[in-house]
């Protein structure tokens, strides 16, 4: 009896199992057929976005190739001036744009819920939205070379070369295009630091996070400062092309330096955007293949943040040639000699920990050793051009074509093959050849240090960049020839590993589970994989718990931690506290839709639509493309649940639904506001860079702003956010009339503030077209403007809510974030009045 009963109880085990397998599986089943493109989960997405980055990169090496086949031989006539500037234009705007940066954002999309034991990031749909945004963008500016239309003013755009100088459209595509391209760089950047600081899964306290997570969560904070200054300059740009208001034009009072200023804030911290994800697939890999824990963890996260930092100090150095200052180049050449130091650390982290494991080799290991020797030279010529003296040589020469790639190539390029070959079989469940893979190496290794190592010997005897052709007899002849050669070796590596990535695996047999026997959370999924991600949530009690926590992985599978089950079949992930990774909150992520493309196609409409001045048709792009979002945040964000709570397992009750700074919507716009007035503190340091290099900013005698319209615009501004904050307390005490007239008062304050922020610079006569002065007055106020836009809306978009039922007293998701923007709203009517009305009267 005891046996048949115990027998019993297995079968009903087994059967419960089964069904809760059921509805995990009917909960984040993919969709079919035509619906396959509505999925959001991170798997489908991170998939999609990682395969779009690869198709970008073959682009931009095609154009490498074009590039080097007509520098092969001299006075060489394979490509016209004309074409040659739209190539290399290209070939450096879609690997910096297109792939160097997004390549990292997609793998990290589609590996960090499982490296974080979760099932989902918190904002699926911002990840598709991101996605759809990041392909329409990209084919839009690659495509423009089909129809000869390409930018031709470099990767960096310098004016007044790209501002007087080129007739034409490549101009603003460039411009307007990778504006687009910049919104879902940080779209993803808000869904990784969200995700990483409250997904993790129970026990993951901050000083166990997998250092990939580390690097992302640097990285993505970096985003946050870096890209901003490149969206303020590219407006400042785009109106100059458009309107005529002369931010770089020296007669009229403008600058070019403002550019280079704003360009290389985001020019430099870009290259360890790059190259700090690189080096977090390093650190993966390396302790995998000693089979030990990383040496100096705490190190290496310090180093990681230490170079987030330090990046942000040396951007000038790209500008030694422009006529700084001695004490300039000094600070800049300090910053830049001070980089190397925390690079060095990790690089002496990860050969410690080589050395001290069992060391296995692989693919992976094979790329990364390659890209740790190619990095280190490029390191070292870094260290060269980051002097000042030596730098005026070497500058706009080969020499810098040279250091540029091996430290990009060698820090990015060969860590991402290595990466692509580690954790290939968590995507697809086939491992990729090990043959194929060492052939691949030999050849991307050989030819890249074929090509590349002769033009450090091009630059030094003086052959400059961005030349479509030489004459022969200078001593380029031979090593260009050298070089050319090189690049097809080396495209003949990429065309190996691409064929080991796409060739039929049909009839080839799964990946065993964990095929490196790594220690990490992202190995607990099976071959093939689950939508899921992971069975049950887990308990994390180290830092390597696939080797360190015994029947870790049994106990996952068999759904003995949380979340375990989707009894109401809906999609759920686990959001825990900051700091301590203490369970808070099921949050229900949500399903397929299509609203985050149709949500990409209006809002690409907007920036490809006025690219060609086709104005009406960018504004009905653009009212659909608010209608769009708004239906996405009225039909799937802050939803009231069927109950207040839920059992997650391990007899633990949790919300599911929080507001506040608990909430994740709460983060998203908080990080999304920080990376606002990244952009707008760049406007402001625009006016207060003109202010510095002119003698009389605001020229005299100009008038500038009235100063009563400005300061009624900044007192009915604040009152607008004060009324905010009233009604938010309103609803929290569920004073209903208090709620409506608050936020009605508020709405006409918010009015009242833009139209006397208007009034300002109207009532005055400033004419934008006819000074920098009153052009810098006039953006700061359109930024202000438009931002007043977006707070009216949400004010409307509240009160609306609360009218449908969809926002209570307990339920108040809105009106918190809603607050959240005015706080920040508050502080941009406010620094801009004080800029353009107060500071002019203080000096």
């Amino acid at each position: 009896m005891t046996d048949i009963t115990q027998e019993n109880l297995e079968q009903m085990g087994r059967s419960e199992d089964e069904a809760q397998k059921a509805r995990l599986k009917k909960a984040w089943k993919t969709p079919e057929g035509w619906r396959y493109w509505s999925a959001v989960n991170n798997t489908e997405v991170g998939r999609w976005y990682t395969a779009v980055s690869f198709l970008f990169f073959l682009f931009a090496g095609v154009l490498a190739l074009l590039i080097r086949t007509q520098l092969a031989v001299p006075n060489n006539d394979f490509l016209s001036a004309d074409l040659y500037n739209q190539v290399f234009t290209l070939h450096g705007s879609v690997m910096m744009f297109l792939f160097a940066v997004p390549i990292f954002e997609a793998f990290s999309i589609l590996i960090l819920p499982q490296m974080l034991g979760a099932r989902d990031l918190p904002f699926p749909r911002l990840s598709a939205y991101g996605f759809w945004c990041f392909l329409i963008g990209g084919v839009f500016v690659c495509g423009s070379i089909f129809f000869q239309v390409a930018p031709q003013g470099g990767w960096f755009m310098y004016p007044p070369l790209s501002t007087q100088y080129q007739e034409g459209l490549g101009a603003d595509i460039w411009l307007l295009g990778l504006s687009f391209i910049e919104v879902s760089s940080l779209a993803a950047a808000v869904e990784l630091i969200v995700g990483i600081l409250k997904t993790r899964p129970p026990g993951m306290r901050i000083n166990l996070i997998p250092l990939y997570a580390w690097y992302i969560l640097v990285v993505a904070g970096m985003i946050l400062f870096a890209f901003p200054p490149l969206i303020a300059g590219d407006l400042l740009f785009e109106l100059e092309r458009l309107l005529g208001w002369p931010f770089f034009n020296p007669e009229k009072g403008g600058d070019p330096l403002l550019w280079q200023h704003l360009f290389w804030i985001f020019g430099h911290p870009e290259v360890y955007i790059i190259f700090l994800p690189a080096i977090a697939l390093v650190a993966m890999i390396v302790p995998t293949a000693a089979q030990r824990p990383i040496v100096g963890y705490g190190w290496i996260v310090l180093a990681a943040v230490g170079t987030g930092f330090i990046s942000f100090g040396l951007w000038a150095h790209h500008m030694y040639a422009t006529g700084m200052p001695g004490i300039s180049l000094a600070f800049f050449t300090a910053a830049s000699e001070a980089v190397a130091i925390p690079t060095g650390v990790q690089i002496f982290c990860f050969l410690a920990t080589a050395l001290a494991g069992r060391f296995v080799h692989s693919v992976p290991m094979l790329f990364v050793s390659g890209a740790l020797a190619i990095f280190v030279l490029g390191g070292l010529t870094g260290v060269m051009v980051a002097i000042a003296p030596f730098d005026f040589q070497a500058h706009d020469s080969y020499f810098i074509v040279a250091h540029l790639h091996y430290v990009l190539i060698g820090g990015m390029l060969f860590p991402v093959a290595a990466g692509l070959y580690y954790f290939y079989p968590m995507a697809d469940g086939k491992q990729l050849s090990e043959r194929l893979g060492k052939w691949a190496f030999w050849l991307m290794f050989v030819g890249f240090n074929v090509t590349f190592l002769p033009m450090h010997f091009t630059g030094l005897l003086g052959m400059p960049r961005r030349v479509f052709t030489y004459e022969a007899g200078l001593g380029f002849d031979l090593l260009n020839l050298i070089s050319t050669i090189g690049a097809y070796i080396f495209a003949v590596g990429v065309v190996i590993l691409v064929w080991d990535v796409v060739r039929p695996k049909k009839k080839q047999p799964h990946a065993q589970r964990n095929p490196w026997n790594a220690g990490t959370l992202e190995w607990l999924v099976s071959m093939p994989s689950h939508p899921w991600s992971v069975r049950s949530i887990p308990i994390i009690k180290s830092r390597y718990p696939l080797w360190d926590q015994p029947n870790f992985i049994r106990d996952v599978d068999e759904g003995r931690f949380y979340l375990g089950d989707a009894a109401e079949e809906k999609r759920e992930t686990l959001i825990t506290s900051t700091i301590d990774a203490h369970p808070i909150q099921c949050l229900r992520v949500p399903g397929p839709t299509f609203l985050g493309l149709w949500a990409a196609v209006f809002t690409g409409g907007v920036f490809i639509f006025s690219t060609y001045h086709w104005y009406v048709a960018a504004l009905i792009s653009g009212i659909l493309g608010l209608i769009t979002i708004l239906i996405w945040l009225w039909t799937g964000t802050a939803l009231i649940p069927e109950k207040p709570a839920k059992d997650i397992g391990l007899g633990v009750t949790v919300p599911l639904y929080l507001s506040g700074d608990k909430s994740v919507g709460w983060w998203a716009m908080f990080i999304t506001m920080i990376g606002n007035m990244s952009a707008f503190a760049s406007l402001v340091f625009g006016y207060f860079f003109f202010w510095t290099v002119h003698e009389d900013f605001p020229p005299d005698p100009s008038q500038g702003p009235n100063a009563l319209w400005s300061l009624i615009g900044a007192g009915s501004v604040l009152g607008a956010w004060a009324l905010t904050l009233l009604a938010r307390q309103a609803n929290r005490k569920n004073r209903a009339a208090v709620f409506y007239g608050a936020l009605t008062l508020g709405a006409l304050c918010c009015v009242a503030g833009g139209l006397a922020l208007f009034a300002g610079p109207y009532s005055s006569g400033l004419d934008p077209k006819s000074h920098v002065y009153p052009a810098t007055v006039w953006v700061l106020v359109l930024w202000s403007l438009v931002h007043l836009a977006v707070g009216l809306i949400m004010q409307l978009y509240c009160m609306a809510r609360r009218l449908a039922g969809r926002m209570t007293a307990e339920y108040d998701i809105d009106i918190r974030n809603v607050a959240l923007y005015w706080h920040f709203m508050a502080i941009t009517a406010t620094v801009t009045v004080v800029v353009i009305a107060g500071f002019p009267r203080m000096v």
